[in-house]
């Protein structure tokens, strides 16, 4: 499946088919992918050491609190979530990828684990689960550039209609 690059990026958000709250800056579309800013609210995960069972019913929540900073001290070996200011809303023929960006992933951060797929219809800001694998303690900054979305034509078309559709908070 073709990946959008920036002359098509540019044009589906022209037209409406990709619609991105508050509006990118142009700078922001690069040759085959966005980059989206980092929001000022985070869920720190609480130190219980407690066993959590995975289940479909566990709720993050429970195990997290929520704050709101514009500065963010990240431990080495430490997790997050975080979320992206951009709120996106793709049509049901596109889905995207969420990547980190290089001159971050070279310091040693992550910004997906696991879940770097958006999924067609989605309409939601991106929850992104950051974490510091370098052995320094890592500053995020609410505004800053901090992840790239890629963007890929979907053979046949399908809307999301899960668990985390309309989020805005992490």
């Amino acid at each position: 499946m073709p990946v959008l690059t920036k002359d098509v990026i540019a044009q589906e958000i022209a037209q409406g088919h990709i619609q991105i709250d508050p509006p990118l800056d142009p700078s922001q579309i690069r040759e085959a992918s966005i980059d989206l800013r980092l929001g000022n609210v985070f869920r720190i995960y609480k130190k219980t050491n407690t066993t959590v069972d995975l289940l479909e019913a566990t709720d993050y929540k429970e195990l997290t609190e929520e704050i709101v900073t514009d500065k963010l001290l990240l431990c080495p070996q430490e997790t997050v979530l975080g979320i992206t200011l951009e709120k996106i809303t793709l049509p049901n023929n596109l889905c995207g990828w969420l990547e980190g960006r290089s001159r971050f992933a070279r310091l040693g951060l992550l910004i997906h684990i696991s879940a770097g797929l958006i999924q067609p219809g989605i309409s939601n800001q991106q929850v992104l689960e950051i974490t510091n694998l370098s052995p320094n303690t890592l500053v995020l900054h609410a505004g800053q550039k901090i992840c790239q979305l890629a963007f890929q034509r979907c053979e046949g078309t399908a809307n999301y209609n899960g668990r985390f559709q309309g989020q805005d908070k992490p």
